[in-house]
């Protein structure tokens, strides 16, 4: 097929499913032909030739507003050109088609936007999508685009990767630009892809890398080509299982998602970290103290112009006091030098993405482990104390775990030490190959 001819196809499932979706806040029809007819044009043999792909609306696109899921940002200018890695994706052949819907800048877990409307999960409508990169992640599960563009500061991929059952890769902290995105916590942002297949997101990631000297806090890296190893699989890999808060905090159908995927991997080892949750409220802290700093003048001018969801987390966040964000540094620091012991014996490590499978839109509390807890903030409870130390993970979709909802799928996190996304991504195509995890386009 030609670029042009993917482009169309890609355009006409946006029309015939979006309105029941919600997936996207934006489509830029005109300019992704136009891009496609170039892309047939030069003829050239590119490795994502002709590949339609989505951002998250946090990515800066010439010509719109970056809008970061929030009304206030309305008001700005365009962006005069586009962010890093969107240039990146289009160097390797993909055509943008469009901007996706999220949960306002990016504070939440379930793309329930109050501005933009909740995007519904594609395999079951009535059910949220997961967030804040929830247009990202139910796009490509409702197969309106191969490729999309998410955030992750405390799960924003690895959560819509697993309700909406598609694969996610959040790198390691600091390997990919963020040049060109509004940011959310700049200690903890990470940039990446979701696909439905493992291939499709290696070759994203390859074409994603480099070193941009518009990122002051990106950290440089040499090239790591993973597609290639995609055929080793998971030989030679010392995999164990997360265990101690990453069982506890998650019901039967994520335990057995882990437990499925371990089997096939004959992963038998179990591994305790020290004081997840610690480490968890370390991250919540930090999050809330930097995002309150970054919107804080539009705390004050502008408060009745925020999704009601985010603007009182905003405001607590301001009144924190230095001395906790302080020592919530100092426990995140000391968490990862505890972590990064354990990948002396193991290479790669498993664990639920999420609590649960996609619970409705408007669910306000869950039952975890004999507590009722608020559901929005606890649909991070096992992706945060991952990302608040950078480590690179591959969210793999798993079905038929939940009895009560056979039709939904729950992921499981692929995590290893930094750098290697490519043991990540080796096991996760081991587990595609297998039968295990596996990304279908939803019956829409």
């Amino acid at each position: 097929m030609s670029a042009v001819a993917h482009v169309q196809a890609a355009l006409a499932r946006i029309q015939a499913t979006d309105g029941r979706v919600n997936a996207f806040t934006a489509v830029l029809s005109e300019r992704a032909l136009a891009q496609a007819g170039q892309v047939d044009r030069d003829g050239r043999d590119l490795p994502l030739r002709g590949m339609p792909f989505a951002v998250k609306n946090l990515f800066d696109l010439q010509g719109l507003s970056t809008l970061a899921g929030s009304k206030i940002e309305r008001d700005s200018p365009p962006a005069t050109r586009d962010g890093a890695l969107v240039r990146r994706l289009q160097a390797a052949g993909a055509v943008c088609v469009g901007a996706l819907n999220m949960d306002e800048y990016a504070y939440g877990f379930t793309t329930e936007n109050t501005h933009y409307g909740a995007t519904h999960n594609p395999h079951d409508l009535a059910r949220i999508s997961g967030g804040s990169s929830g247009g990202s992640a139910a796009a490509v599960a409702a197969g309106q685009v191969p490729l999309t563009l998410g955030s992750d500061t405390n799960g924003s991929i690895r959560v819509p990767s697993s309700l909406c059952g598609v694969f996610g890769l959040k790198p390691t902290f600091g390997r990919l630009s963020r040049a060109g995105s509004y940011p959310f916590v700049a200690s903890l942002d990470h940039l990446g892809p979701f696909t439905r297949s493992v291939r499709e997101l290696a070759l994203s990631y390859d074409a994603l890398q480099g070193a941009d000297a518009d990122d002051s806090a990106q950290i440089p890296q040499p090239l790591q080509p993973t597609a290639g190893l995609l055929a080793r699989g998971a030989e030679g890999l010392r995999i164990g299982v997360l265990g101690g808060w990453f069982s506890d905090m998650a019901q039967a159908p994520a335990r057995a998602a882990v437990a499925r995927v371990a089997q096939t991997l004959g992963a038998t080892r179990e591994v305790l970290w020290p004081e997840v949750e610690r480490a968890r409220t370390a991250a919540f802290i930090i999050t809330n103290a930097e995002g309150a700093t970054l919107h804080l003048a539009d705390l004050q001018r502008r408060a009745q112009d925020f999704d009601p969801h985010t603007r009182d987390r905003f405001l607590a966040g301001a009144l924190l006091p230095a001395v906790w964000v302080q020592q919530a540094q100092r426990v995140r620091h000391w968490f990862a030098r505890q972590v990064a012991q354990s990948f002396a014996d193991v290479d790669v490590l498993l664990a639920p993405a999420t609590p649960c499978t996609a619970p409705v839109i408007g669910t306000e509390w869950l039952h975890i482990n004999g507590q009722r807890l608020p559901a929005r903030p606890s649909m991070g409870l096992l992706t945060q104390p991952v990302s608040a130390i950078g480590l690179p993970v591959v969210t793999v979709p798993v079905w038929g775990m939940d009895p009560d909802a056979p039709h939904l799928p729950v992921g499981v996190q692929v995590i290893a030490a930094p750098w290697r996304e490519d043991h990540c991504l080796r096991v996760a195509r081991a587990l595609e190959a297998a039968g295990v995890a596996h990304a279908p386009v939803a019956a829409l």
